[in-house]
């Protein structure tokens, strides 16, 4: 979204991965920087820092001996391929699902492990439904999907874009087609609370007159949490409203400490 209070170059590619979305196009890996108004350096510096972002937060963590140890027992078996799926959440640079992938190479360095950070920013269920079989090959053997923070966003506070019924049903296919096309093993995050007072007073939401509500949110959260499927009760980890320190300045992309207690809850369920 442009808008006369756009953020900064490196804000916009912190979620914004025009790759994952067009890269069947000719040229257009070359052609990134230059859309978002960068020169190749700069491209590359600033991805490069937010890498480093993630990579120092996993350090941070592996230096928990409780952390690092529970790293070494996650039921990845040496080879396995993860899928990470979600919104905006996951497509940061620096997610849980970036802070995981190095946490496993510099923890288990001899797994051959491959976490792949298919989060698609400003996508909803539906979206994501639309583009599934494609995004199974090649088949995983994990997936950890945290899908649902768009469908619950009102727009001119209106009604959420994705309805409750529709949003349980989108994820429930989304299982069912995985199920029947590969032998994956799947995990589920829960929708993350908001900052209601931070988000409304961002100007990037007040132009777009998008918002989300905790009501919405726990909503979805508890219907995610009656699958049979291992799930990673985000609501608990953050809080209703989310805790400061978690959330971010726009009151909806978790800080990196927040995306740090996402990881550390998402190994402890799978090795409680």
């Amino acid at each position: 979204m442009t808008t006369p209070d756009s953020p900064p170059a490196a804000a916009q590619l912190q979620y914004v991965h025009l790759e994952k979305l067009y890269g069947y196009l000719p040229g257009l890996a070359m052609s990134l920087p230059a859309i978002l108004g960068m020169t190749p350096d700069e491209y590359a510096r600033i991805r490069d820092g937010f890498d480093a972002q993630a990579r120092t937060a996993a350090y941070a963590l592996l230096r928990g001996a409780d952390f690092a140890d529970a790293v070494t027992r996650l039921p990845f078996t040496r080879g396995a391929r993860i899928l990470a799926v979600g919104d905006s959440v996951t497509d940061d640079l620096q997610s849980w699902a970036e802070i995981l992938r190095h946490a496993l190479t510099l923890a288990r360095p001899d797994d051959d492990l491959t976490l792949v950070n298919a989060g698609l920013s400003a996508h909803t269920t539906a979206m994501v439904l639309r583009r599934w079989p494609s995004m199974l090959h090649p088949a995983p053997d994990w997936i950890i999907c945290g899908l649902g923070g768009n469908d619950v966003t009102r727009i001119a506070g209106g009604k959420p874009q994705v309805s409750l019924a529709e949003s349980i049903a989108n994820l429930v296919e989304l299982r069912r087609i995985a199920a029947e096309r590969t032998s994956t093993r799947w995990v589920w995050l829960t929708p993350v609370p908001v900052d209601e007072q931070r988000m409304a007073a961002h100007p990037a939401f007040q132009f777009g007159s998008s918002s989300w509500h905790n009501a919405d949110i726990t909503a979805l959260a508890d219907a995610v949490k009656a699958f049979d499927d291992p799930v990673v009760d985000l609501v608990q980890v953050f809080g209703v409203p989310a805790r400061a320190d978690l959330q971010g300045p726009d009151g909806v992309h978790p800080s990196l400490a927040g995306q740090q207690a996402i990881v550390a809850a998402l190994v402890g369920v799978l090795t409680s």
